[in-house]
């Protein structure tokens, strides 16, 4: 439960010779840094923590980043995360231009393009391999499958909050974040452990949501609650909660109806 910690605590000690050596560089992006640093360490380490404690041969097909070969590949899931997560948010750009409380722009310049793809994909992968890789493989052992699933929904929830909005705004977002921490797992159990679904949904709610407010719509400073979320935070509101319970409905139904003998059995 301390390799995180101490993975972000050495990330911060490697990149303070340079912020001594160069002290002009703004505080974020010394932080910034610091992470990036952080994540590198956490992918060398990796393959190496899932073969001795989890006893797997083949750690990036166990994290789910390689597919088998007898299952779909990983491009085929990531469009279809890709797709859901596109799903979503016009769901919630619909209902905001049909009711006066976002206006279309549709401008985004290259640059904001660019760090919509970069947010989809990095923060995607590297969000999906932390919380449905790793911690999920880690709850299995620690506490077993039963209670790993909505621990690791839990943790991923707790961890992305704010917790300066208020109790029922506060509330709304844990919600939300939880359901797509619940719908994240059984995405991964539907596409027969492979990530990549995982990646498509969070990263391009991420991704599009980014684009969505860099340019291509303009709330208004009257936009409900409901719909556009505490804190700028779609996942949060009545609209957002109830897409995702739908949307988990849908998968655990897809679910039941793969693990029946007929249709033949899947695992996570």
């Amino acid at each position: 439960m301390l390799l995180i910690p101490a993975l972000y605590g050495l990330g911060w000690l490697l990149i303070q010779p340079i912020s001594w050596l160069f002290p002009s560089i703004p505080l974020a992006s010394r932080d910034l840094m610091g992470t990036l640093v952080s994540e590198l360490l956490f992918l060398l380490v990796l393959p190496s923590w899932v073969r001795i404690r989890w006893d797997s041969a083949h750690p990036w097909q166990t994290l789910g980043v390689r597919s088998s070969q007898r299952s779909e590949g990983p491009g085929a899931r990531l469009r279809g995360g890709l797709g859901w997560a596109f799903a979503l948010l016009l769901l919630i750009t619909l209902l905001s231009l049909a009711g006066g409380w976002g206006q279309w722009l549709g401008d985004l310049s290259l640059a904001e393009l660019l760090n919509a793809v970069l947010l989809c994909i990095g923060v995607g992968l590297a969000e999906e391999l932390l919380f449905r890789g790793w911690l999920w493989g880690e709850l299995n052992h620690l506490i077993g499958p039963r209670l790993a699933l909505p621990g690791q929904a839990l943790i991923f929830s707790l961890v992305h909050t704010r917790f300066n909005l208020g109790f029922w705004p506060m509330l709304g977002l844990l919600i939300g974040l939880f359901l797509l921490g619940i719908a994240l797992a059984t995405r991964r159990r539907l596409d027969q452990g492979s990530l990549w679904g995982c990646v498509g949904l969070h990263g391009g709610l991420v991704g599009g949501w980014f684009a969505l407010q860099s340019g291509l719509i303009q709330w208004s400073p009257l936009s409900p609650q409901w719909l556009t979320g505490p804190g700028g935070n779609p996942l949060g509101g009545v609209v957002g909660i109830l897409a995702l319970s739908t949307l988990l409905v849908r998968q655990l139904t897809a679910l039941a109806k793969a693990a029946r003998p007929s249709t033949g059995a899947r695992s996570a």
